[in-house]
């Protein structure tokens, strides 16, 4: 096992997948947990506080936190319960003074995870971003008070951090276009008549892969690929034209950028996102992988494509959302969690995720310019009733 003895890591969203990688990456580095923060898995939550033995852990649910109080009675781990409680830890952990070096990792999904991000950077500490929702739902203002604490925003999506890492050393300004891979997901090639069929257990059985079920649907849809350009536009500080979404199915290729003298340097590495975890926890050095190495002798071909923007309009939906800007993205996000949530109880079909999505920021495009915070949670808010109105006059067809 590597020792990483200097840093301690506040993992938000330990239980889900990127958690749960996260947390297998800090195992095999030897990297201190001093916190841990999860929604309403108690049993994982017990089982991993035992194992990290963390100062303090919490719940978003308030029943669970109660639950785990109980649980690790005899450990002196300290639990935390709510909203509140996930923000009072961030505040408290990260100010512990004990010669370690602290990082955040956001690995909570949906727009949940936006004020925990605000938190850490709130606090002067890094953030290692696996919640893309704070950059799509408050890309302008996280990048802002980031830059206004000193806190570096170190990117764990592949898409991102293959992108971070090919500009290392590299002048912004001679960036011609950054081109960001995608795998197409399991419906790759289909036609809307054929996407009409399509159910949610075939939605999660992405061929690359191992993911959340609704970054999973996301992938299906392209949305998660419509959001990771907006996450680009913020992090790299480049306009939405250059930008460039292709598909490569085989998730070898990361994301490359393209400089003014037509060179591409890209990023290559098997599908696994402990590297992209790793990376974020030992950046600036790099550390012996914990993920398997990239076999070109078993390598034999790449295969590259365009995305169908027509079977899939809601990649297309995230250029013109972040192009119009003010709080239209945070209204695509909030339409879109409601719709896969719908999808996956069985209460509407595979095109209506886009239906929904599409009709609600068409309700609510003329009333989403405003940019502060407050504005954008209001934006937010009026999405997800929206939505759930339209899905109700849907019920289910599909």
């Amino acid at each position: 096992m590597m020792e990483n003895r200097d840093k301690e890591l506040i993992l938000l969203g330990s239980t889900g997948s990127v958690g749960e990688q996260a947390a297998d990456v800090a195992l095999r580095t030897g990297t201190k947990v001093c916190a841990l923060v999860a929604g309403n898995n108690v049993k994982r939550m017990e089982e991993q506080a035992r194992l990290f033995r963390p100062r303090a852990c919490a719940m978003s649910d308030r029943d669970a936190a109660d639950d785990l109080r109980i649980r690790l009675a005899d450990t002196g781990i300290r639990v935390y319960a709510g909203s509140e409680g996930i923000s009072a830890l961030i505040r408290e952990q990260t100010a512990v003074d004990n010669g370690e070096r602290k990082i955040v990792l956001n690995a909570i999904v949906g727009e949940a995870g936006l004020q925990s991000t605000l938190d850490a950077i709130e606090s002067g500490t890094d953030v290692a971003l696996a919640n893309k929702e704070s950059l799509v739902v408050a890309g302008e203002i996280v990048m802002r008070r980031a830059k206004q604490h000193g806190v570096r925003i170190l990117p764990v999506d592949s898409e991102h951090c293959a992108i971070f890492q090919c500009l290392r050393g590299e002048k912004r300004e001679k960036i011609r276009r950054i081109l960001l891979t995608a795998s197409g997901g399991p419906f790759y090639g289909y036609t809307r008549e054929q996407l009409a069929d399509v159910t949610p257990e075939r939605t999660l059985a992405h061929p690359t892969w191992k993911m959340g079920a609704k970054i999973t649907v996301d992938s299906a849809t392209l949305m998660n690929k419509g959001f990771e350009v907006i996450e680009a536009v913020h992090l790299f500080g480049v306009p939405s034209e250059a930008v460039e979404v292709v598909v490569q199915r085989e998730s070898i290729i990361h994301s490359m950028v393209e400089y003014i003298d037509n060179s591409v340097i890209a990023q290559l590495a098997v599908p696994d996102m402990r590297h992209c975890v790793q990376y974020a926890l030992s950046y600036p050095d790099r550390e012996s992988g914990v993920c398997q190495p990239l076999d070109f002798r078993q390598l034999k071909q790449l295969h590259f494509g365009v995305p169908d923007t027509d079977a899939f309009p809601l990649l297309q939906l995230a250029f013109d959302a972040i192009h119009a800007g003010g709080a239209l993205p945070a209204v695509v996000n909030a339409a879109n969690e409601v719709a896969v949530a719908a999808f996956l109880d069985g209460r509407i079909g595979f095109l209506q995720i886009s239906d929904v999505v599409i009709k609600t920021t068409q309700r609510l495009d003329a009333a989403c310019r405003e940019e502060t915070l407050d504005g954008i949670l209001a934006a937010d808010r009026s999405a997800r009733i929206v939505a759930g109105e339209l899905i109700k006059n849907y019920g289910i067809t599909r």
